[in-house]
């Protein structure tokens, strides 16, 4: 083989890993975002949530998890406590704000849980990947195993076309009475259930699709104090705020070096926010994160 032919050769491998880069990381879309983060106003910043001011203040592992795979985040405001759950073993597990293990609760007769959302007075909600369904429970302070023949509610979901890549982000949207959920991919979706808090009232509706955007969601929040909803994509080492339309307002990239962290966050599967504006997220294994603004450190 000549010498230009092996050049050649070489110049359409390194054009194709870079198209591949640009595909899955979004970079063409992180661009653009960039330059519409330029013009935003610092009145407007302070007005809404606004990622790019945010920088990782704690990142640590939790002990005796490395085997398991946190999936999604919740916040209880009751409790100022956190939730997640496992997707090997169908564990809701409760943390402190500082990541430190308070409880692992057994749900018994779910096979993949994938989401999980504080609702109002005590009920959670679980998505569970495998099985497809919704299940609601009542968690109090003195309960050390849940069961879904004993579930509050259960409802299935519509199926995916890929079992592996259905139900994944779960959020409680309180001002808007509803539960929303993400599609992990093909395409990453974001829907609606509207809820009373306690049980879903409603059927499930398609509200966007965030293809465009992000290469999959993996976790959903809704941040208490602007409504904006946050969109986490492992894939993509992002994390969005979207604006009311369900259009991308700003981001942060959750890779080494930036906004704080030492390394790139692995596979962020979830995320939550307090009425502080504190940001939480977890990523498989058993990592778990703070970040907060520089006002709210000082």
């Amino acid at each position: 083989m000549s010498l230009i032919l092996r050049l050649r050769n070489l110049v359409i491998v390194v054009l194709l890993l870079a198209a591949a880069c640009v595909h899955l990381l979004r970079l063409d879309t992180r661009a653009l975002l960039w330059l519409q983060e330029s013009s935003v106003s610092a009145e407007q910043r302070a007005d809404e949530l606004w990622l790019p001011g945010y920088r990782a203040v704690l990142q640590v592992a939790v002990p005796g998890f490395e085997q398991e795979e946190f999936s999604d985040l919740s916040y209880n405001p009751a409790s100022n406590t956190l939730f997640t759950v496992s997707g090997k073993q169908p564990l809701l597990i409760e943390l402190s704000v500082e990541g430190k293990l308070l409880r692992s609760i057994p749900v018994i007769g779910a096979a993949n849980l994938e989401g999980v959302a504080v609702m109002e007075d005590g009920y959670l909600a679980l998505t569970d990947e495998r099985q497809q369904n919704l299940t609601i429970f009542h968690v109090d302070s003195s309960t050390r195993t849940l069961n879904t023949a004993q579930a509050a509610q259960q409802i299935a979901l519509p199926p995916t076309q890929d079992a592996n890549k259905g139900y994944e982000g779960l959020a409680w949207d309180k001002p808007n009475q509803r539960l929303l959920l993400g599609k992990e991919k093909y395409p990453p979706q974001l829907f609606s259930l509207a809820a009373d808090g306690h049980k879903v009232t409603g059927e499930l509706q398609a509200l966007a699709d965030l293809g465009n955007i992000i290469g999959d969601l993996s976790g959903l929040s809704v941040d208490p104090r602007s409504g904006q909803i946050l969109a986490l994509s492992q894939q993509s080492h992002l994390l969005l705020a979207l604006n009311g339309q369900y259009q991308p307002r700003n981001f942060i990239a959750l890779l080494r070096g930036l906004n704080g962290l030492e390394h790139y966050i692995p596979q962020a599967e979830g995320v939550a926010m307090d009425a502080l504006g504190n940001l939480y997220m977890v990523s498989e294994h058993n990592l778990f994160y703070v970040f907060q603004r520089p006002s709210q450190s000082q």
